[in-house]
């Protein structure tokens, strides 16, 4: 009795585990595909109004680690270059000693950007969240993405699907480690599945505020 039981649950645990597989598989799969299209070069990207540059943790000291230095370095690139005018750059801010924006700002200053052309969003916790706040706050229509080409599939599906038409440019700067990459991409995995589901069903409820929008519409 006892025997027939485990098999049971085993058995069971096996096809929870092969579906959560596929799950995975074909959600990655669909981001993978939207994004092969939307994908270019600071170079060859066209010109948009607004680049939005996305967080990705600070060091102790509170300067960017190097994988969001390299996000703001990429950005300042579009900037420098004529590619936009505006890079609206979204991070954390829950804790008072942890503010992902200002460090942005701060490090983007450093690289030649005018205090002017930069917008902090501070509650970009999630991409998620920095999608829906870029059109639904900073009225945002369309956008250039700058994150690491992990990343980038999920962004761009996420801010298409909430309203944002983008593109995404890759911020891969640097030869991050093997382990780091492994970790990231493992990661992106049960994000990109996780961003369908809240697309889909939970639609989680966002951070919002007063709208500030970047653009003063033309009467």
């Amino acid at each position: 009795m006892l025997n027939k039981l485990w098999h049971q649950i085993a058995r069971l645990a096996l096809i929870l585990g092969l579906v959560s597989l596929i799950g995975l598989l074909l959600a990655r799969a669909i981001v993978l595909l939207y994004a092969r299209t939307r994908l270019f070069t600071v170079k060859d990207v066209a010109s948009h109004r607004v680049a939005i540059v996305f967080g990705a943790g600070l060091r102790r000291d509170g300067t960017p680690t190097t994988v969001l230095a390299d996000r703001v370095q990429t950005a300042a690139t579009l900037y420098l270059e004529g590619k936009v005018e505006k890079l609206l750059m979204s991070g954390d801010n829950r804790f008072i000693y942890y503010n992902e924006p200002e460090s942005m700002r701060r490090y983007a200053l450093s690289l030649g950007v005018p205090d002017e052309a930069i917008v902090l969003d501070y509650a970009g916790r999630r991409t998620y969240d920095t999608c829906y706040r870029a059109r639904h706050i900073f009225g945002v229509k369309s956008a250039i993405l700058v994150t690491q080409g992990f990343h980038l599939p999920r962004a761009l599906f996420l801010c298409n699907m909430l309203g944002v038409t983008a593109v995404g440019v890759s911020a891969d700067l640097n030869d991050y480690r093997k382990i780091s990459r492994t970790v990231w991409t493992t990661r992106e995995w049960i994000a990109t599945l996780a961003a369908i589901v809240d697309l889909l069903q939970h639609k989680p409820a966002q951070v919002l505020g007063k709208p500030e929008p970047i653009f003063l519409e033309k009467p």
